[in-house]
Formats: structure tokens, C-alpha cells, sequence
């Protein structure tokens, strides 16, 4: 197994290796995620009024960077909370970190391309059982066809329904890009930047956006080889317009570069797992409220 890393947090933590184990079936729809199975996945949350409310998932990547969607970004004033599970309810748990800066893909644009940020922390997050990093893919690395990877967010349960309280899970199947960028699916719309997955009866859909598609490797540990970026304007579930993410192994020099220019406290491991086996387009933001 082949390993690059850029640089290495301290080791009793690591990556992508929860200590509640996710319970990765086969559902057809969504299902609740066993608490804490997740715990890179972080809520972003704006200000509006005196209240903050869930517009975007997250992943953590170091204690002090996240990874996001460009476009869930916005002149508001942003939080992030990690060790999150159920949206209605304060947990002893959670972690909750002001925004110290926020880095949107110079070459980001409203047509989707380059959907990335990174998010640092004002202060760093405490790993503990609940609130571990997941690993970054190596640069170029491509996920076969139908390989099962799981997509996780607090997005609508249903189109146009609302946002799901406790955090979901869903089993979406990477669709390859020869497949996703064919006549009849998403066609030129998909670039090889991004990463499709899922179908017509499994999807992301708003409130998701920015959240991670993890998809485990051979060497065991959860990746985040996707950042949830579109779907179809027709809905979430749409026959042949599966969820488009952006490919994390793309950009995973952009994210070493970002983290070292923004004055880095603490390390992100880049790693190769030996995998195995906007134009039309409706972005996963959460804009209720």
C-alpha cells in the first residue's frame, strides 16, 4: 500500500477509523446513522437572528481545517459543530468552533466546477471517541465503478420535505465517469474533476451539501473521496442524474497548499487505500430560514 503524507497529526488518533463502527447495509432510502459512526461529519451552520440553523455538511480533516462545498459559502457569519448526531437536541457532545477563516477555490464558479473550501477553525477540535478526522485520498486516485461508498448529511428526507433531525446514511454506488458523463445521464455537465454516485432511489438532497461521500479503502480506513456538490433541478431523485460530487483527489494538492499557507497548526494524512472494487442542476444548500 502505497502512502503519501503530506503531513501527520499525532498518531493515537489518525484517520478514518471510527470507533463505533458505521452499520453499512444495504437499505434502499436513507436510514439513521448509528451515533457517532461518522465523526468527521460536521454541521456548518449560519447565523440568522439570534439563531444558528444547518445549511451544509462537512468533513473534518485535521483538528483545525474542515472541507466544504464552495457553494455552500456566503457573506454570513458561520459555525461549525462537530460530535453532532441529532439537530434538535443540545449533546454533551458536540464541539463548537467560531470560523477563523474560510479559503473557496480560486477557480470556483456558479456552474459548479471547482465546488471546494476549506474551513479553519478558530480553534482546534479535542479527538476523542466522537470527533476523529477521516483520511484524504492520494492525488488522481479514482474509485471503480460501483464501489459502495455511503453519503452522510442532515439533508430534506424527501424532495422538498424538510431537513432530517438525526444524521442520515444512504449506500450510493459510485457510477463511473465513462457512465455519469454519458448521453442520457449527466452527459458534458460532469467533468473529470467530479465523482458520481448513487441513482434515482438514492441520493443527497438539500441540506447535504459539502458533507463527504465515504467510501472505505482496502487497507480498511473510511476516505472522503467526495464533497456533495449537485443534483438534478428535476429533484433528488432522478432516473440517471445521480449525485455529482467533487472529487476530493483532484484537489488534494490544493488542500495540502491551503493548509500550509493559512498557517497550519496541525497536520492533514493523505493516503492511498488500495481501493477495490451545474448548468441544469439544483445545488444540496439548505436555504430554509
Amino acid at each position: 500500500m502505497k502512502t503519501i503524507v503530506f503531513f501527520l497529526w499525532p498518531p493515537a488518533h489518525g484517520c478514518g477509523t471510527p470507533t463505533y463502527e458505521p452499520a453499512v447495509s444495504r437499505v434502499v432510502n436513507g436510514e439513521d446513522a448509528r451515533p457517532y459512526s461518522w465523526p468527521w461529519q460536521i454541521s456548518l451552520q449560519y447565523l440568522s437572528g439570534s439563531t444558528y440553523r444547518h445549511t451544509c455538511g462537512g468533513t473534518l480533516l485535521s483538528p483545525d481545517w474542515v472541507m466544504t462545498a464552495g457553494h455552500c459559502i456566503g457573506s454570513r457569519t458561520y459555525r461549525v459543530v462537530l460530535g453532532e448526531y441529532d439537530l434538535t437536541k443540545e449533546e454533551s457532545n458536540e464541539q463548537i468552533r467560531p470560523v477563523e477563516k474560510i479559503v473557496v477555490h480560486p477557480n470556483w464558479d456558479d456552474s459548479c466546477f471547482n465546488d471546494i473550501a476549506m474551513i479553519k477553525l478558530a480553534s482546534p477540535v479535542v479527538l476523542n471517541d466522537k470527533v476523529q478526522p477521516s483520511c484524504v485520498p492520494a492525488s488522481g486516485e479514482v474509485s471503480p465503478h460501483d464501489d459502495p461508498c455511503f453519503i452522510t448529511g442532515w439533508g430534506r428526507i424527501y424532495n422538498y420535505g424538510p431537513i432530517a433531525s438525526k444524521l442520515q446514511q444512504a449506500l450510493l454506488p459510485v457510477v463511473g465517469h465513462s457512465v455519469c458523463s454519458s448521453s442520457g445521464w449527466w452527459g458534458s455537465s460532469v467533468k473529470p474533476t467530479m465523482i458520481c454516485a448513487g441513482g434515482d432511489i438514492r441520493s443527497g438532497c438539500h441540506g447535504d451539501s459539502g458533507g463527504p461521500l465515504n467510501c472505505r479503502g482496502g487497507d480498511g480506513r473510511w476516505y472522503v473521496q467526495g464533497v456533495t456538490s449537485f443534483v438534478s433541478s428535476r429533484g433528488c431523485n432522478t432516473p440517471m442524474k445521480p449525485t455529482v460530487f467533487t472529487r476530493t483527489s483532484s484537489f488534494t494538492k490544493w488542500i495540502s497548499d491551503v493548509s500550509f499557507l493559512q498557517g497550519k497548526k496541525h497536520k492533514i494524512l493523505v493516503t492511498n487505500g488500495n481501493y477495490s472494487k451545474c448548468w441544469v442542476t439544483m445545488n444540496l444548500k439548505n436555504s430554509l430560514g
